[in-house]
Formats: structure tokens, sequence, C-alpha cells
């Protein structure tokens, strides 16, 4: 057993759900318990549990099977406790102080938070309030900076691109443009790979605006070459050039009043420009649900136990990331607030334009 300047730690998973997150709680608290010696206490339902109250004691018999289970077996919930803070009608206490009592009540010397965005925001706001917190890198996303990939992303990949194959026979039987809508709000990460190992013929994800003239060339030459079928891969977050160039605001409300979701609207414009029929499919929680491939598995793994690490050396405020294949630890406040766009000179990017994918640009 080895030394460790932390006893007792808790555990939370917060935001989306996503493959790998049990495979990433088992790391930290295997290592943990195994190596260390700590005491482990998994929060219920993200930081609301935290604020709650909810909690319990894990042991061995908790961590037993869940490396291939997809979901959390703690819960999640999409809390913010600095965002519009309310304080409790009961104790009068603004989340963030609940957050300390809870933290203070159950003897915690750590809290490790696994999650993306908005979740290791929150976990660098904590830590600036005086905890000592560490943040694991989970989004299906792939949008987190300072980490080359984070756990959940080739999961959802997999869904998607398994999804893309399926849709390419019923596109082909039927001579029609089958247009799939993925996640990715603000990256196109997820667009980019799985469109492209699912071969699709166009692929808009919101760091490309687009413009319809060029899909609809693209997709009217194919049929005129003699592939009169199309897949069209979008983004949730694609934007045309018009929309690019509003504002914020702006770009908010007319997404609000636009009764379905991209791709709709994506596909009655191809429909419109090329006069072949269009159908639509939103993937939607498909892409979070289901078992961690393998490669997730193994990455949970490895930042999981690097946490433990952590935990052991008091290395706290920070995230753990991976960097060429290493697991490393990056400030939680490099972190917060930023989003990792797909690069226009990304490498992929560049090879699905050489064989032939249009991104509408």
């Amino acid at each position: 057993m080895h030394n460790s300047v932390v006893k007792r730690f808790g555990i939370l998973t917060s935001g989306g759900d996503a493959p790998g997150l049990n495979a990433a709680i088992r790391g930290v608290a295997r290592t943990a318990m195994d190596v260390y010696g700590m005491e482990v206490i998994g929060i219920e339902g993200g930081y609301r549990g935290l604020i709650e109250g909810n909690c319990r004691k894990l042991n061995a018999s908790d961590l037993s099977g869940i490396l291939t289970r997809g979901g959390t077996i703690l819960g999640t919930s999409r809390e913010k406790p600095f965002k519009h803070p309310e304080p409790d009608p009961e104790t009068g206490r603004l989340p963030v102080d609940s957050i300390k009592y809870h933290y203070q009540k159950w003897g915690l010397d750590a809290l490790v938070v696994l999650g993306g965005n908005g979740t290791n925001t929150t976990a660098s706001l904590l830590a600036q309030e005086g905890l000592n917190v560490i943040g694991l890198p989970k989004t299906i996303d792939n949008d987190l900076p300072l980490t080359d990939v984070t756990f959940g992303f080739h999961s959802a990949v997999t869904v998607a691109t398994e999804a893309i194959d399926r849709l390419h026979t019923t596109a082909h039987s039927h001579s029609r443009v089958m247009v799939i809508e993925v996640m990715g709000h603000k990256a196109g990460w997820l667009g980019l790979y799985a469109g492209t190992a699912g071969g699709g013929d166009v692929i808009l994800i919101p760091e490309i605006p687009y413009e319809i003239e060029p899909i609809a060339k693209h997709i009217k030459a194919r049929a005129e070459g003699g592939h009169p079928f199309s897949i069209v891969v979008v983004a949730e977050g694609a934007r045309s050039v018009k929309e690019a160039q509003m504002d914020k605001k702006e770009f908010k409300k007319s997404r609000a009043d636009m009764p379905y979701s991209i791709a709709y609207r994506v596909a009655k414009e191809i429909e419109k420009a090329t006069d072949i029929e269009s159908r639509v499919t939103v993937l939607g929680y498909l892409q979070r649900g289901g078992t961690p491939v393998s490669y997730d598995r193994v990455i949970a793994t490895q930042v999981g136990t690097k946490a433990a690490q952590m935990l052991a050396e008091g290395d706290f405020g920070k995230m753990v990331a991976i960097q060429n294949g290493v697991t490393v630890s990056v400030p939680l406040s490099d972190i917060a607030g930023k989003i990792k766009k797909v690069p226009l000179d990304h490498p992929l990017l560049v090879a699905a334009r050489q064989v032939g994918t249009c991104f509408g640009d």
C-alpha cells in the first residue's frame, strides 16, 4: 500500500452520459482502494447530488462487472451550481455553499468529476473556491481542449458509422439522398470522423459554414455519373454561411424558431435544389448509449488510474488529459469555458476532401 495525501474522496459523473464512464469510475476507484487504501464516496446524480447530499460509499462489489457497461452507475444531471444560483428554501444556502457543506460533512479530502466542458468548467470554479478537484475528460463530442481524445468519442463514432453503413443500402435501393444528423453542437469531430468512416458524400460541420449550391452540384454530379443516391452527414450545430454571419443571440433565436432540427432543413434545401427525394435520420441519443468500444475502455481505465495517482500525490486543480498517447495533468483553469474545434487544416479533413467529400463550401 502506497502513502497518499488523500484518505477519502468523492466521485461524480456530470453532464450527458457517455460510454466509458463506468470504466473510468472503476479505474479511479479500484486503484484508489487497492493501491492507495483510500475510501471512495460515490455521489449520485452529478453536482445535484453534491448539493442535495446524496451519496454512498463504494465497495469493491460496486465496481465488479461495470467495465463493459454503458451509462453511469452513479447517475448524472446537467446541474450547473454557478449558473443563476438560487438559495435553498429550507437551508437558505446557495448551491456552492451546499457543496462546501457536504464536502466537509462527509470528510472529503478531494473530489473527482467525470465530464465534458460544463463539468470541468464547474470543477475549475470549485477549485477556485478552495476545494481539491480533479477532472476527467468525457464527451462524445471530443471537444475538450488540451487532450487529444476524450472517452466516449470512439464509441459514438462507431455507432454513427454503423448507422451510416445501414443507410447506404437503403439510399442505394431507392436512389435517394439520405441525410443523417449526428451530435456535435459546437464542434464537428463526430461528424468528420463518422462521416469519413462511413463514406459520407457530404459532411456538414459547425466549423465550415455551408451553402446549398455546392452541395446540390456535388449530388447532381454523382447522379449524372451513375450514382443516383448520396449520403449527407450533418452535425447538429452545422450552420449556413448566412447563419455564420449572425451574432450569438440572433443565431440562437433563429434556431429556436425552427420547428425541426437542422437535418430536416438541409434535406428540404437539397430536394428543392436537386429534385432528388431526400430522407432524414436523426441519431440523437443512440450515439450516447450502449457498450463502450474497446478503445474507450482502455483510455477510460488509463485516465482513471492516473486520477488516483494524482489524488495520492495531491496534484489538484487539474484535469487528466491524453497527449501523444501519454496521460498527463493539465490545469482546469486552462480548459474552463473553452472548446476544441476542428482545425481547417486537420489531417482527416484534408484527407476527406482528397477522396472527394464535399463540405458545403
